[in-house]
């Protein structure tokens, strides 16, 4: 059986800000380090075998952080990447709504869909639970890619609560599912 430990990135100023971040390459404000620093001495203590990373900045500067107390070298993929969020990146819900109305949502602004999005992160995922069975990995990258995923691969799960920055969630490759023993933890923070 192989675990996969999910873990959203620490937080940035625009998370602060309610920015939609995407493909924007925001890095961890100090909040969001010392985030990692908390997540790093919990993952210090447990057994992890690889990490993987989003190649966005803020995913892999927390992926760095793990690597180092755990003397792991850290993996990019670019498939755990936040998901596209086109024209809207930058912008807040107000200037959303400022710009392109209160129905902004149902435009083409150029955002990746919903099943792209889960279409990338179930090859992702599957590739490297294939790739390294039977051994324990952690993936660094981003709320919502990791919360459409998880709806997916999991929706057994009562997933009504957002992944939290910092946060980790622990799936494992059962059969005939996955199976998720531990959903958006912060006890470490």
């Amino acid at each position: 059986m192989t675990t996969l430990g999910l873990i959203r990135h620490g937080v940035t100023d625009w998370n602060d800000e309610y920015r939609t971040q995407g493909h924007s390459d925001i890095p961890l404000n100090e909040r969001g380090r010392q985030q990692a620093e908390l997540l790093s001495k919990r993952i210090g203590i447990e057994h992890w075998d690889y990490i993987y990373s989003s190649d966005l900045s803020r995913a892999l500067e927390t992926a760095e952080i793990i690597g180092k107390i755990k003397n792991i070298d850290v993996r990019t993929d670019p498939r755990l990447r936040e998901m596209n969020c086109g024209l809207i990146e930058g912008t807040t819900e107000q200037e959303r709504v400022n710009r392109w109305g209160y129905g902004w949502f149902r435009l083409d602004l150029g955002i990746e869909s919903n099943d792209e999005i889960v279409k990338r992160g179930k090859q992702c995922l599957t590739d490297i639970s294939c790739r390294h069975p039977d051994q324990n990995i952690l993936i660094v990258s981003h709320g919502a890619f990791l919360g459409m995923t998880l709806k997916r691969l999991i929706p057994h799960i009562d997933m009504t609560e957002s992944l939290l920055n910092a946060s980790i969630t622990i799936l494992n490759t059962g059969q005939p599912r996955w199976n998720c023993s531990l959903y958006n933890c912060t006890k470490h923070l």
